[in-house]
């Protein structure tokens, strides 16, 4: 599975570190979205005018996007994370004001630099 985020945004930067750290099976890969990678991806599954305020998650040849993908990487990390999956139940329009209302305010919500990947981290990334 393939996230990809907006590579220059300190909360989704926060995001990938916090999907790595709760990712024990190891299944996703990362790619910014103005990566090359990212763009040939976001191409691919016609979404070349997405907003990078948008997460994206591939998943089985299929694009979420938004609260979509949000949700559906919580259903894959350890802890009490995949209950999350039960807000797919709320209609995608209410799930995704509130994600849209988060990512109006991520540039403000996390001010430290970002983590250079390095070791594992660094591994799962797509260039």
């Amino acid at each position: 599975m393939i996230v990809l985020f907006d590579g220059e945004c300190n909360f989704c930067n926060y995001s990938v570190q916090f999907i790595f750290k709760r990712d024990k099976k190891g299944i996703f890969r990362f790619a910014s979205l103005q990566s090359a990678k990212g763009k040939e991806l976001l191409a691919q599954y016609n979404l070349q005018n997405l907003d990078t305020s948008s997460m994206v998650l591939i998943k089985n040849n299929r694009a979420y996007i938004k609260s979509g993908a949000a949700l559906r990487i919580c259903a894959h990390l350890s802890g009490l994370w995949p209950l999350m999956m039960v807000f797919l139940i709320v209609p995608p329009f209410i799930r995704d004001w509130v994600y849209d209302w988060i990512a109006k305010r991520r540039k403000r919500l996390i001010k430290d630099k970002c983590e250079v990947p390095t070791g594992e981290f660094k591994t799962r990334f797509l260039d």
